[in-house]
């Protein structure tokens, strides 16, 4: 696997790519690797020739009370558990190359980032719209997979992609999960162990909801019953909430439907989603 941390150097292997022809994938993270990244990299070496994983901690996406200093970052194990997958070239940029002194420019998103994630963490999606701008630009993939963990993140990117005529094609990968069904992600490594035992309590409660909602239940009390579901279990809930799996608007009736929570347990904050069949809905 080949590391480079200079765009003229990412840009050198990327060339040498295009020249022998091969379809090139990215899969973009901040690091602290886990199986559902892996997952992603093993997507994406069935999408295409050539892989590139770039791994950045963003402050753009962070907010000032965020966790942006205490972000796990695991340099040396991260690139040998990618080395091991068959990653072709892993791009680790330094801050100073995504962000040169003067930088002045913000990618915004409307439509699919006010709501969600985006009223909870005022400006987070501004920052991964513009980082990934960069990353799109910077390594011109053919394809660029992310989680469906992160599924607001992801409706944000495919509309920036479509919006901008990137011609890339913009994939989510299924959420990967404990066998107790906790989403992965790098925060869990924050939770204490008490905590990571009552946090199964977010996929329940979505997985009840949805099982109301799909049975022709009551929407709206199905929401508040997982809402008191993860408050019982100790969580303060940011928002549990039913939407267009497209569009992130008003859930209708025949289309695709999504359910989304965020909530904190302790000092920690996850996120999940389920997809939701609405045929019954209304």
């Amino acid at each position: 696997m080949q590391t480079v941390r200079q765009l003229a150097d990412l840009r050198e292997a990327i060339a040498a790519y295009r020249k022998a022809g091969e379809r090139v994938a990215l899969v973009p993270t901040m690091g602290a690797l886990h199986a559902g990244h892996m997952a992603l990299v093993e997507a994406a070496k069935r999408a295409a020739d050539r892989v590139v994983v770039s791994i950045f901690v963003n402050p753009k996406q962070f907010g000032p009370n965020e966790d942006f200093s205490q972000y796990p970052r695991k340099e040396l194990a991260d690139s040998t558990m990618l080395s091991k997958a068959g990653v072709d070239l892993l791009w680790l940029p330094p801050v100073e190359v995504m962000y040169p002194e003067g930088f002045a420019t913000n990618v915004s998103v409307s439509g699919v980032s006010e709501t969600l994630d985006g009223a909870a963490r005022p400006g987070h999606f501004d920052g991964v719209a513009t980082v990934v701008s960069k990353l799109f630009n910077q390594v011109r993939p053919d394809t660029a997979l992310f989680g469906e963990k992160d599924f607001q993140q992801l409706a944000v990117v495919r509309r920036m992609a479509s919006d901008l005529d990137m011609g890339i094609d913009v994939v989510g990968v299924v959420t990967q999960r404990d066998d107790d069904g906790l989403a992965l992600s790098s925060r869990n490594a924050y939770l204490m162990p008490e905590d990571r035992a009552r946090a199964v309590a977010l996929p329940r409660a979505l997985g009840a909801a949805a099982r109301t909602i799909e049975d022709g239940g009551d929407a709206q009390a199905a929401l508040a019953q997982a809402r008191d579901a993860l408050a019982a279990a100790g969580f303060a809930v940011d928002y549990v909430e039913l939407v267009d799996a497209e569009t992130l608007g008003a859930p209708e009736k025949d289309r695709p439907g999504r359910l989304l929570a965020a909530a904190r347990i302790g000092t920690t904050r996850l996120i999940d989603n389920i997809a939701v069949n609405l045929n019954k809905y209304g």
